[in-house]
This record gives structure tokens, C-alpha cells and sequence, in this order.
């Protein structure tokens, strides 16, 4: 019998970086150009066999307005780990990794975070360059910092395993 595991994902990042795109890409194999914004928060459940181990991830979705950034404090509580998206194509949403940090690690101070650049199929629009988005990583110790783009599904699988395989990783760590 195979082990296994819950884990509760965050996805955050400030309005329109991709978030819902993203998830639907990896829920569903399909791209939708112009998904409805996420009015609060969205839940998603996707289940994997990663070397042998069962997964079940929830998905959890932050709309990305900051009008509803006071409803999210409420959702953060037991997850496991984090993706903060930004738009390689928009410097602002980049710049706000600290406030979307914060609010993530509220109750856990090391919970893993992933750094997701997306829209990466935009490539003649990209604002961002790699040493600007590795210091963000870097100053919050994230644990990679990938460009994805959901409409090609660049990277999309990638991300997800990424942030499973430390997942599982601290859990044996736990374990021992």
C-alpha cells in the first residue's frame, strides 16, 4: 500500500498574473484567455502519484484585488506550501511579493513558496529580468523561481512537482 498525503497549495499573486489560468491548465489541460476574477477565494482538488505515493492536493485560489486581501487571512491557516505568481510583463506585480509573503507565512513563518513568473509565451513583453526575480527569491528563501506560460503549458506540470517532491521531502525529515 502507498503512503498517502494532503497537502493544502496557496496560489496568490496580485490580480490578472495568472492564477486561475494556471490552475485550470493543470486541473484541465485547457487554456482560457479571459477567465472571470476570482472574487475571494476559488478551491480546486487534484490527486497524483508522485514515486509511488499517493497526493491529493486542494488547490486554493486568492483573488488577487486588494479588496479582498482581508477575506484571505481567514484561508491561509494549515496549508502546506504557496505559489506567488507574477507577470513577467508587469513589474508591479513583483514589487508586492512582500504584502503576498506576509499573508501566505502568517501562521507559518517557513511555509515553502515557489516564485512563478507567468505568461512566459510573451516573451517580446518581458519586463522582468531573471537577476530581479532571483533577489526576490532569494530575500524570502523560496525554495525555485520558474517561468511558466499556461497557454503553451510551459512549465505548468514542472511547478507542481516541484513544490510536491519538498512537500513529501519535509514530511520524511518530520518523520525521522
Amino acid at each position: 500500500m502507498s503512503k498517502r498525503f494532503l497537502f493544502k497549495i496557496l496560489t496568490v499573486g496580485d490580480g490578472s498574473v495568472g492564477k486561475t489560468t494556471l490552475l485550470q491548465r493543470y486541473i484541465g489541460g485547457f487554456f482560457e484567455a479571459n477567465p472571470h476574477m476570482t472574487i475571494g477565494v476559488n478551491f480546486y482538488l487534484k490527486r497524483l502519484f508522485l514515486n509511488s505515493v499517493d497526493v491529493t492536493l486542494q488547490l486554493w485560489d486568492f483573488g488577487g484585488q486588494a479588496r479582498f486581501r482581508f477575506l484571505l487571512k481567514k484561508y491561509v491557516g494549515g496549508a502546506s506550501g504557496a505559489f506567488l505568481l507574477y507577470d513577467l510583463s508587469n513589474p508591479s506585480t513583483l514589487e508586492s511579493a512582500e504584502e503576498w509573503v506576509d499573508l501566505v507565512r502568517m501562521e507559518n513563518k517557513s511555509l515553502p513558496i515557489l516564485l512563478v513568473g507567468t505568461k512566459y509565451d510573451l516573451i517580446d513583453l518581458e519586463k522582468i529580468d531573471d537577476k530581479e526575480s532571483n533577489i526576490v527569491m532569494a530575500k524570502f528563501r523560496m525554495i525555485a523561481n520558474i517561468k511558466t506560460s499556461s497557454k503553451t503549458g510551459l512549465n505548468i506540470e514542472d511547478i507542481f512537482e516541484i513544490l510536491v517532491k519538498e512537500l513529501l521531502n519535509r514530511q520524511k525529515s518530520k518523520n525521522y
